[in-house]
């Protein structure tokens, strides 16, 4: 199976969403992303990044009414896949190692 590669922005949405676990609804993964990186993100970019994780089988969704919604109004709630969290610890691996590299080239522990 080839390495899903991920980006940064593929990166933070994959852990809020295991960040809000049962909550995992898109404004609530936003709101984790900004509070997580003092960064806003786009909804474009946004939604963007979550069809490109669903295409590459790194997270689904199903649909439900989120809790104390004002309405009825059934909206997506995602998960990540088995293969989304192979895909961060992998991506975790050789980010560390990258740092390693780092530290070994300037001499730093």
């Amino acid at each position: 199976m080839a390495r899903k590669k991920l980006g940064y922005l593929e990166s933070s949405v994959l852990i809020a969403v295991v960040e809000e676990s049962e909550s995992a609804f898109a404004l609530e993964i936003r709101r984790a992303i900004k509070s997580a990186t003092g960064r806003a993100v786009s909804r474009g970019a946004f939604y963007t990044t979550l069809e490109r994780l669903g295409q590459k089988g790194l997270v689904s969704w199903e649909n439900q009414v989120p809790p104390n919604a004002r309405r009825e109004l059934a909206q997506r709630r995602y998960a990540i896949t088995p293969a989304g969290m192979r895909a961060l610890e992998e991506t975790k691996a050789e980010l560390a190692a990258q740092w390693q590299r780092l530290a070994d080239a300037t001499g730093e522990s």
